[in-house]
């Protein structure tokens, strides 16, 4: 049996120092620790796909990151592992408890992902091993582990066995309310824009050091239509993460954050908003471009017309919320939000479209990291 401290000494010591995850028994001593040392950051997700993209998003700005949760959360990490780390080749330390191992009693709910854990790792080829029970074996194993994901730049994971480290006391203060948010209306009944347009209102007012992150689909394609910067992440895969890997860089870097939303993908994981405002960070400027449809995927309706997602964010705790239903309003609610204490989002009302002869960005997803990465931290 280890300490939660010759754990987290010897990750320091190899600059893991930014953890998100959700929490299991079989990790709260380790938790616990994290939670306590005041030289790591901690961010507690809603989903463990959620505390993925939200370290995907510190690893761009520069961070060594690890994320903790149970196995049975294993498999909503799936999606965001194999269509956002795998492509972008985003390095992350997996800490994957093992409910339901075998031979082990435990409740009913773990018993066929205990029996599939390694082999589930296996398969989405993360490479894996126990955390080791014994002290002096632990700084060999992140060794290991860190050598493997700087060669590959892909996730790696311990396997965290029930009663692998001692108890840790919890002594964690609740995050603030935040105070009141302001919510500012400016729709006028107007001529609904469609998407390209807005895109090239937002290039127009950003400053060159804001970094802008393009949730998938369409919205991404049209971006790099318009003009393909440094300061440009085009997300493919993972619908619903962009809001994530925004709050990631945004707790890491002090530069203006952007994340350009679609209203499929913010419904996908709303979670994502109440981490946010949880949060609180203020250079996070989040815009849902709400058209209602599902568009790269043949128009199929989204449930956006009913969903205030001005008023979700406001309730979330969001400090600037704004509607916006043409071009003027949406470029008048940007500046403001841009002004504004964070973290503020911006709902405009899009009509479906898309730029005829659209392409693809031609760098290679890996590539796009990269350079991302290497805007973020220079």
């Amino acid at each position: 049996m280890i300490q939660a401290s010759d754990f987290l000494i010897a990750a320091r010591n190899r600059e893991f120092r930014f953890f998100a995850g959700v929490p299991c028994s079989f990790l709260t001593p380790l938790m616990n620790g994290v939670i306590r040392d005041p030289e790591a950051v901690y961010v507690g997700a809603t989903s463990e796909g959620e505390a993925v993209a939200i370290a995907a998003g510190a690893w761009l700005a520069g961070q060594q990151t690890v994320v903790m949760c149970q196995n049975s959360g294993l498999g909503n990490t799936i999606n965001p592992l194999t269509s956002l780390n795998w492509p972008f080749r985003i390095p992350t330390l997996l800490m994957v408890t093992w409910r339901g191992q075998p031979g082990l009693q435990d409740e009913p709910q773990h018993e066929l992902m205990g029996r599939v854990t390694e082999r589930l790792l296996s398969d989405i080829q993360v490479p894996h091993r126990m955390l080791p029970a014994e002290t002096e074996d632990i700084a060999p194993a992140l060794d290991e582990a860190l050598q493997c994901m700087m060669q590959h730049r892909l996730p790696y994971a311990f396997i965290l066995a029930k009663g692998t480290v001692s108890p840790e006391a919890l002594e964690e203060a609740r995050l603030p309310l935040p105070p009141p948010g302001k919510v500012v209306d400016f729709s006028s009944g107007g001529k609904r824009p469609q998407r390209y347009a807005v895109l090239e209102r937002v290039l127009a007012v950003l400053p060159n050091e804001a970094a802008l992150v393009a949730t998938t689909g369409y919205c991404g394609r049209e971006l790099f239509a318009l003009a393909d910067r440094e300061q440009h992440f085009y997300q493919v895969g993972s619908m619903g993460g962009a809001s994530a890997i925004g709050l990631g860089i945004s707790l890491t870097v002090h530069r203006p954050v952007v994340v350009l939303d679609g209203d499929g993908a913010a419904l996908m994981k709303l979670g994502n908003l109440a981490t946010i405002g949880a949060r609180q960070p203020p250079n996070l400027v989040h815009i849902v471009l709400d058209n209602g449809v599902h568009e790269s995927t043949g128009g199929q309706a989204t449930v956006s017309a009913s969903v205030d997602f001005s008023g979700l964010a406001h309730a979330c705790g969001y400090r600037y919320c704004a509607s916006a239903d043409d071009l003027a309003g949406f470029e008048t609610a940007l500046k403001q939000a841009l002004a504004a204490n964070g973290p503020s989002l911006v709902h405009t009302h899009l009509k479906p479209g898309v730029r005829k002869s659209l392409g693809r960005p031609t760098l290679k997803p890996a590539d796009v990291a990269l350079r991302f990465r290497a805007f973020l931290t220079s």
